[in-house]
């Protein structure tokens, strides 16, 4: 039982880090603050995570597990590469516009004065996320969808576009909504 409880005060603490990290005015969060936030005491933080680092990486496996979770759904259910890759970039982006506070540590906003080994995570993220839609194009190669050539400037130019986007809903304060006009403008690099 206790173990259960250890399970739920640890969800509850990266909740309210997610949670604050909404604040589109947000300063460095620090561990008092959070703590202050979730009405418990810093030393009750450190029983559930040894470092705010630690907290950071919880963030980053719920970003990546939801993430390349839905990516292999979608390769699965969808045999069409051009379609995989639209879903992937539609994915990314509906997710971005879902939890504000994970878009932080998506594009490192929120990972500039922790561990940069955090931020190499995410870049690591990225680089997994462009592969998913090379693989997707190559798919889409073999259907006659497109030519080979263009793969690697394509899945590049999707990539720039998805960062460009979470990148200008962080720094809009979350007004510009990633999701906005994507399905034509991710249809244009695809097409």
């Amino acid at each position: 039982m206790g173990n259960t409880k250890t399970g739920e005060r640890k969800l509850q603490i990266l909740q309210a880090l997610a949670q604050m990290l909404e604040q589109p005015r947000s300063e460095k969060i620090t561990t008092a603050a959070l703590a202050k936030h979730l009405s418990l005491s810093e030393a009750a933080l450190y029983r559930h995570f040894a470092s705010k680092a630690q907290m950071f990486e919880g963030l980053i496996e719920f970003i990546e597990s939801s993430i390349f979770g839905l990516i292999n759904q979608i390769d699965e259910k969808e045999e069409n590469g051009l379609l995989q890759a639209q879903s992937v970039a539609m994915l990314i982006l509906n997710f971005a516009e879902k939890n504000p506070g994970m878009t932080r540590v998506m594009i490192g906003d929120a990972l500039i004065n922790e561990d940069a080994r955090l931020q190499l995570r995410m870049n690591q993220f990225f680089d997994r996320i462009e592969l998913a839609l090379k693989q997707s194009m190559k798919i889409a190669v073999t259907q006659g969808q497109f030519s080979e050539e263009n793969i690697n400037s394509r899945s590049n130019l999707m990539m720039s576009y998805l960062i460009g986007r979470l990148y200008r809903f962080v720094k809009t304060q979350f007004k510009q909504n990633p999701t906005e006009d994507m399905i034509p403008q991710i249809n244009f690099i695809l097409s």
